[in-house]
């Protein structure tokens, strides 16, 4: 069995800065993160949320990933966006950079979590004179009444479900020099509800990954730490119509799907 490095290592931290360059390294594992599941995503509650897709988080006490499902979360103020965290390998450890709320969409190690995030930037949607501006190909909101919809087809370029740079089969993509000054610029962490939300996800064990093998029954949810029915939805197989060269559904037909990597493999 492999040897597992769980906490705040402050060396395998430190090996990891030259790659993980957008925040603070918050883990270091020397195993892999399991796949990216697939799931739909639920109907939006209303104007002002932007979706914080699902990730794979690590629980040092019991030496195990689990599943912290993706949601709706209202944006912390005006202009808000949400950059994902992502696991980052080097020095033969994984790291766990947290995600963050700023003005622009950084560097998340070019792994597709879906709805837009392709794994370079973000083509879910955007702030125009206050008001967020949804992608109605790739965001289940046809539940709200809003003038703020558009339709744009958003191109996935392979299958992959990898959902970590670096390592063993993970993504070669580095920070583009971009990415770079949007890192350097001021952050928000995770809102308070965030946060909980990642707690309940840790203290709910059917989320680990020993229990569900890589398919969480709570994959998504409609807010932050609701895990309750009916506005929850669980991973499911491989979409019958996905096609080879798009891993992801990138247009809404009943529910937009999440889980796959690769979007930003070919970049400038």
């Amino acid at each position: 069995m492999k040897k597992i490095i769980a906490g705040l290592m402050l060396v395998g931290a430190a090996a990891l800065v030259p790659l993980i360059a957008q925040a603070q390294v918050s883990f270091s594992v020397s195993i892999a993160p399991p796949a990216l599941p697939y799931y739909a995503q639920p109907e939006i509650p209303g104007d002002g949320y932007i979706w914080a897709p699902g990730y794979w988080s690590w629980n040092a006490g019991q030496g195990d990933y689990y599943w912290v499902p993706g949601t709706w979360v209202l944006a912390p103020y005006q202009g808000a966006l949400w950059t994902p965290g992502y696991w980052g390998w080097s020095g033969g450890y994984y790291g766990w950079s947290r995600g963050y709320w700023g003005t622009h969409i950084g560097y998340y190690g070019g792994v597709n979590y879906g709805f837009g995030y392709s794994g370079v930037g973000y083509q879910g949607g955007y702030w125009n004179h206050g008001a967020f501006n949804y992608n109605g190909n790739v965001n289940n909101v046809r539940n709200i009444n809003s003038t703020h919809i558009y339709n744009q087809r958003v191109t996935y370029n392979n299958t992959s479900r990898v959902s970590y740079n670096g390592g063993q089969g993970g993504f070669a993509m580095q920070p583009s020099k971009n990415e770079q000054r949007i890192a350097a610029m001021p952050h928000q962490v995770q809102t308070e509800r965030q946060l909980n939300h990642e707690n309940v996800s840790r203290s709910t064990e059917t989320q680990r990954s020993s229990f569900n093998r890589g398919m969480p029954p709570v994959a998504a949810t409609q807010e932050p730490g609701k895990f309750s029915p009916p506005n929850v939805q669980a991973a499911r197989y491989e979409p019958a119509h996905a096609s080879n060269q798009q891993h992801q559904v990138s247009s809404y037909q009943g529910g937009s799907h999440g889980g796959g990597g690769g979007g930003g493999a070919h970049r400038k």
